[in-house]
């Protein structure tokens, strides 16, 4: 199975874009912009993968980083995981 990984690189620049001058200086104060920026991505995934009729498990995970082009390190946490059925079944958080 293919597994793939995104990692946001400007998630701050995209909330200044969106909230304006305000929002630039409430980023870190009042505003996690890392965490605003992985909700709504998670969510346009969902939607998208439920529309071309892929069924996945999305996890939002801290931890791993990208090292150069060949290298990714892995002390995983995982803080939250999303799964996207097409039939018989809900989407969302998996039940504890």
């Amino acid at each position: 199975m293919p597994v793939l990984l995104i990692e946001v690189t400007n998630a701050r620049e995209v909330v200044r874009q969106r909230m304006g001058k305000l929002g630039g200086r409430l980023i870190g104060r009042v505003v996690d912009a890392e965490a605003q920026v992985e909700k709504v991505l998670i969510q346009e995934l969902e939607n998208a993968f439920k529309e071309f009729g892929i069924e996945a498990r999305i996890f939002s995970v801290g931890g791993p980083q990208m090292i150069g082009r060949s290298h990714l390190e892995i002390p995983l946490q995982v803080r939250e995981e999303r799964r996207v059925r097409l039939s018989g079944g809900e989407s969302g958080s998996p039940a504890a």
